[in-house]
């Protein structure tokens, strides 16, 4: 007899993604979710779309400039236009790991009023705080041109245990 199938977590969604465009409205549609105080952890391999998706949040959250990968200043920080919370987009791929290098960026200090989007975060950044959205980006590695994204969020913790990410699949 088979074991029952676990309950789908009602905060995981998968979306497929089939452009460069598409990726950026997902960001787009994404920061309508997202308030002051939020950590964004993206994980996916090397131009699986990470900074477009967070170019599209940073239109979506009305922030000024213009998001680029922030691999060689580590952390940049996009104050808002608007009324909305900066963002403060990060590339922790250079850094070695654990807290302690993350700490000098003073991250805990931003996160309260601003929006956190850390590419290549996990493993680096989980002790900022219990309650992230979790984007892992998945795609076709090796010789191919397949723009084919699989993007898979998980909302963890309080924040997100009522937040229905399957309003981005709409």
């Amino acid at each position: 007899m088979e074991a029952p199938a676990a309950p789908h977590d009602p905060a995981d969604t998968e979306l497929t993604v089939t452009s460069p465009d598409q990726m950026r409205e997902l960001g787009r549609r994404l920061a309508k979710l997202l308030r002051a105080g939020d950590l964004v952890m993206l994980t996916g391999e090397l131009g699986a779309g990470k900074t477009t998706l967070t170019r599209g949040l940073g239109e979506g959250l009305g922030v000024r400039g213009a998001v680029t990968s922030p691999t060689f200043v580590i952390a940049r920080v996009h104050p808002p236009l608007g009324d909305g919370p900066p963002l403060v987009h990060v590339d922790a791929y250079r850094l070695g790991g654990g807290l302690d290098e993350m700490e000098d960026l003073d991250l805990d200090v931003s996160l309260p009023e601003s929006v956190i989007v850390v590419e290549w975060g996990e493993g680096k950044v989980e002790e900022l705080t219990d309650d992230r959205l979790a984007v892992v980006i998945h795609r076709a590695v090796g010789d191919t041109t397949d723009e084919v994204r699989h993007v898979t969020l998980t909302g963890l913790g309080e924040r997100w245990a009522t937040v229905d990410l399957s309003v981005l699949s709409a």
